[in-house]
């Protein structure tokens, strides 16, 4: 039986090595940190639980596609509920745009912002139904070996998609600019300016209108649970605290690890640790991108973050809560094009403890601020605590309560942790931006070209940043195994 070692545990490398096993392979995952489940990290202090890492679970159907891989349902690990409202949007001072469950109160919704709306919206969501169908059938369960796996006759039918923007066409459908930014928003999860992403990357907003906003009871944080659970059950080993110091090749040729200066002998590697620090672990004729390539890349945003503690209830908040009280165009250049600290920024606040009374103290609420940042910039206690002051200052003026008094705790988490924790390149959150320069084959590989038997996995290569396209990715890197290594 082959052996295979899985650097990091994050819903990537947890899913590869799920699939690893499946496929009858002796898989060992090492995980630097204390704790499993990489950026999906959970905290907890004084009776409240904090997801520290992704907090939206959308894409229901690509969690449900994962574990029915195994002849199990995610309800054999989590309870999922659907969230209605699935979120709101603020504005302006008690105005705010609120998102239901269902596309045709949404549509009712836009209607009453903007006269003939509703009617484009449906219109809109049917086409980024078929682009998702098309997304999730024939595009994103491909490896990225070859551009021609995007050659279909569905996908040749929509090659003018890929020479418009999400941007425009939003722009070109709806006049109101509340409205754009509501339809631009999913785009986020890609990681990418609406201006810079693909018309065909609309599914996004079927994801979100059409398949619904979901919470694990508990946290997303249960789900990495339910994946340990369930690769345990397959056989799959876990090591923690164990920070691995390099890759051994010989003869260009994977054969281990050295962790705490001993070698792990193994007859395959796959990281679904950040991509560019993993070839950092490699002797220098076996990396198959240098550091220039890497600086050329557009990355997704980093992230400052704040889990805090409340004594009492938030007023006029949803579970997921948006401030777009300011200028989304700004705030997005000074992520890609100047990266600096933006002057106003748009924040994200989740308020799990409004649909989860698990998740804090009775009469007391938790929340997980989170402003979008770009990476590389400076990080100090000082500009986080001005930036803290001006979430807090906006969040008391447009839902027109005091809470500052109420505050029990706040810890923050930014760019110096996301290096310092996950070797995270320039401290990114979300790996590389799905831009059309980087789709698919164009992403970096997920089998090494230098290397025989390493493998990668993860949000930096395909298909791209989040939740279900890690999922997807492990699978992906696991069938490449299969492909490439089982009958060696």
């Amino acid at each position: 039986m082959k052996k295979v070692a899985v650097i990091g545990s994050g819903f990537s490398s947890l899913a590869v090595s799920c699939y690893l096993a499946k496929y009858g392979f002796k898989v060992t995952v090492y995980e630097k940190n204390n704790y499993l489940g990489g950026r999906a990290r959970q905290l907890k202090r004084d009776g409240f639980t904090f997801d520290m890492g992704p907090t939206w679970y959308w894409m229901p159907d690509v969690f449900e596609r994962f574990f029915n891989d195994f002849h199990r349902k995610p309800s054999d690990y989590y309870e999922l509920n659907k969230l209605n409202p699935a979120y709101s949007v603020y504005f302006d001072v008690l105005d705010y745009v609120t998102i239901v469950d269902n596309i045709d109160e949404i549509s009712e919704t836009f209607e009453s912002i903007e006269v003939g709306s509703g009617t484009k919206l449906k219109l809109f969501i049917n086409q980024a139904k078929k682009n998702y169908d098309i997304a999730i059938k024939d595009l994103v369960y491909k490896p990225g070996e070859s551009f021609f796996e995007l050659v279909t006759p569905k996908t040749i039918g929509k090659l003018h998609q890929f020479l418009s923007t999400v941007a425009k066409d939003v722009k070109t459908t709806f006049k109101n600019k509340r409205l754009q930014s509501i339809l631009e928003f999913p785009v986020l999860f890609l990681g990418a300016k609406p201006s810079n992403t693909p018309s065909f990357y609309n599914f996004m907003n079927y994801a979100d209108f059409g398949l619904g906003t979901w919470h694990p009871k508990g946290g997303m944080y249960e789900v990495i649970n339910g994946m340990v659970a369930l690769a345990k059950s397959l056989g799959v080993e876990f090591k923690t605290n164990a920070n691995v110091e390099s890759i051994v090749v010989d003869n260009k040729i994977v054969k281990g690890l050295i962790i705490d200066k001993v070698i792990v002998k193994s007859d395959l590697v796959v990281s679904g640790a950040d991509y560019a620090h993993t070839e950092q672990l490699l002797p220098k004729q076996n990396r198959q991108y240098s550091e220039n390539y890497w600086e050329k890349k557009i990355f997704a945003p980093s992230s400052l973050l704040f889990y805090v503690g409340f004594n009492k209830p938030i007023k006029h908040v949803e579970h997921h809560t948006l401030f777009f009280d300011t200028d989304f165009d700004k705030h997005a250049r000074s992520i890609y094009d100047t990266p600096e600290w933006p002057e106003k920024p748009l924040f994200y606040a989740s308020f799990p403890s409004k649909t989860d009374d698990s998740i804090a103290p009775k009469g007391k609420e938790a929340a997980t601020f989170l402003i979008p940042l770009a990476p590389g910039i400076e990080d100090s206690e000082e500009l986080r605590e001005v930036y803290f002051n001006k979430i807090i200052d906006r969040l008391e003026l447009l839902t027109k309560q005091d809470v500052r008094a109420d505050i029990l705790f706040k810890q923050s988490f930014g760019i110096n942790n996301f290096i310092e924790d996950y070797n995270s390149y320039k401290g990114n959150a979300y790996g590389l931006a799905n831009t059309l320069f980087q789709t698919a084959f164009l992403r970096p590989k997920l089998k090494s070209k230098k290397v025989g038997g390493l493998y990668f996995t993860g949000q930096l290569t395909v298909p791209g940043p989040g939740v279900p396209p890690s999922l997807i990715s492990g699978k992906l890197t696991a069938d490449l195994i299969k492909k490439y290594e089982i009958n060696l």
